[in-house]
Parts: structure tokens; C-alpha cells; sequence
């Protein structure tokens, strides 16, 4: 066990089993934490891009439309 002492007991082996599934919820409960806040930054990063996409479609939309008047005049 974690700490260098066996269980002899089937008391002391059910209580030793319990804290080992305790700390897995543990561990499992702040996995899903994690990944919910991982979550919310992806989604507010894509919305970020998809600005940033916008923005150099109409400078690119505008570079465009200054070089055809430039050519057709």
C-alpha cells in the first residue's frame, strides 16, 4: 500500500479499498473540472478567431475592390 504497511485484515482491506476509490473520485471530479473550463477557453478563443477571420476577409475584400478601380479607371 502508499503507505509501506499491508492490510491484514478484510476490515482493514475494505477501508483501505475505500480511501483508494475516494481519492479516484477525487481525482475524476477534478479531471471533469478541468475539462469544462477547457472547454469555455476553446470556445471563447473561437470566437476570437472568428473575428480576427472577418476582419481579414474585408481588408483583403477591400484591397481587392481598390485594385480593380485602380485597374478598370
Amino acid at each position: 500500500m502508499a503507505n509501506g504497511k499491508k492490510p491484514e485484515t478484510t476490515g482493514e482491506h475494505i477501508i483501505s479499498l475505500y480511501g483508494h476509490v475516494t481519492g479516484v473520485k477525487r481525482d475524476v471530479d477534478q479531471i471533469r473540472c478541468t475539462q469544462k473550463h477547457i472547454h469555455q477557453d476553446i470556445e471563447k478563443l473561437g470566437g476570437k478567431v472568428d473575428k480576427i477571420y472577418w476582419v481579414l476577409l474585408a481588408t483583403v475584400g477591400t484591397v481587392a475592390m481598390f485594385f480593380f478601380d485602380k485597374i478598370l479607371k
